[in-house]
């Protein structure tokens, strides 16, 4: 298959449409945290109020969005989306108002956790309508759509914190922030606009069961496996900092940052462009297996060209993680909690990004960056058996199918 996969696939009625205006507000989520520091630091020149306020904000992102995506499921994407981007906006405009004010700390993070609690997670939602419009004998393209959105995400986070940080150093620091939601609140509404590739809302009765299949064996791997994998990112994120603090370039870090990005961004558009023999669970199983071996090196990497080729290295593995994750959970989950079940896979990525930061800060003091590296690759041995063991459940129960049930002879 070609690099036509994703031109045909975006030529499905009403998928551009929806896809690109999602990616728009995503570019605005993308800068959201990053402007925020801007903001409160241009204003306050502290970095502890800073801190403070975006912490607000990733806390409230990560725990308020699955209940309104609980609601998105219930009422459907297009009655929800605009009220929460009119509560996203006050939010904002009263976090502007409370920093250029001067207010205490603790009154800018409430500001802040409310412009986290009225974000929308536009990829989840994007998600969930490819879900819907894939459905049948069309399901076989799914993780090429899931593909495509992790292609999205990644070169969202690319351009959106370079795109915040070039407007807040040379001008207002507001101005980043009033761009991010003009951007977020206008990809969104655009989005929302598209009615007829919107997933229908259940019924009360399917609810209830779309509920009870959150709690699944299956749902529940794939959390852990994303907060794993936000483990991963935050030990990775201090201490490839770290190295290059030890190694007397700090200014390294961020060239070091774009060979990884970029080597997800051309193994998650490879990924996509054929599609893959074997039962997800068993790919899943293979690639973060791989995963936890390619971390390995950095154990060791005592030089910038041999951390390089293990960053490289280990960001190949993402990207397919990501997707087989998607794909898994689209196929454990009830179709009327999608939404839910997508948003809970970012928390679940978002808080092991949190609680690996401060655990690998601490490894980094006490023992080096090889230290917060040992981190990294502890989250992802622990990813690797989550998935293994996942991989074997499933393999049990295509066996016990293929057993004929005994016939008692007389």
């Amino acid at each position: 298959m070609s690099s036509a996969t994703y031109h045909t696939l975006l030529r499905t009625p009403g998928a551009a449409a929806f896809f690109l205006t999602a990616t728009v507000g995503r570019i605005g989520i993308a800068m959201t945290s990053l402007g925020i520091i801007w903001l409160v630091h241009g204003q306050t020149g502290s970095y502890a109020a800073a801190g403070l306020v975006t912490g607000g904000f990733a806390v409230a992102e990560a725990l308020v969005g699955p209940q309104l995506a609980r609601l998105i499921d219930r009422f459907g994407q297009t009655r929800v989306l605009p009220p929460a981007l009119l509560a996203h906006t006050t939010a904002v405009g009263s976090l502007l108002a409370l920093v250029e004010n001067g207010s205490p700390n603790w009154l800018m993070t409430a500001a802040g956790s409310l412009v986290g609690a009225t974000i929308p997670q536009l990829g989840a939602l994007s998600a969930a309508r490819w879900s819907a419009l894939l459905r049948g004998e069309r399901a076989a393209v799914l993780p090429t759509a899931f593909a495509l959105e992790s292609l999205s995400n990644g070169l969202c986070y690319l351009a959106g914190p370079a795109l915040v940080t070039a407007v807040g150093a040379n001008s207002d620091p507001a101005h980043g922030m009033v761009l991010a939601t003009t951007l977020v609140v206008g990809g969104g509404l655009a989005f929302a606009a598209q009615r007829r590739t919107a997933p229908a809302t259940a019924g009360a009765a399917e609810r209830k069961r779309a509920g009870r299949s959150l709690l699944q064996s299956g749902f529940a791997a794939q959390v852990g496996v994303n907060l794993t994998l936000g483990l991963h990112f935050g030990a990775m994120q201090v201490s490839v900092t770290a190295f290059a603090v030890e190694h007397g370039a700090a200014d390294t870090a961020a060239p070091l940052y774009a060979v990884s990005n970029c080597a997800s961004l051309l193994a998650g558009w490879l990924y996509g462009l054929r599609r893959w023999r074997g039962a997800p669970q068993m790919q899943l199983a293979l690639v973060t297996a791989g995963l936890a071996l390619s971390c390995l090196p950095l154990l060791a990497a005592d030089s910038f060209p041999g951390l390089g080729l293990a960053l490289a290295v280990t960001g190949l593995a993402v990207p397919p993680i990501l997707v087989l994750s998607s794909v898994l959970t689209a196929a454990s989950v009830n179709r009327a909690a999608l939404t839910q079940a997508f948003t809970w896979l970012n928390s679940a990525s978002a808080a092991g990004s949190a609680g690996a930061a401060a655990m690998s800060g601490r490894a980094v003091d006490a023992y080096g960056a090889h230290g917060g590296f040992a981190i990294a690759a502890a989250a992802t041995s622990a990813m690797a058996v989550l998935a293994a063991a996942q991989a074997r459940a499933a393999w049990g129960r295509r066996i016990n199918s293929e057993i004929p049930p005994h016939i008692p002879t007389r």
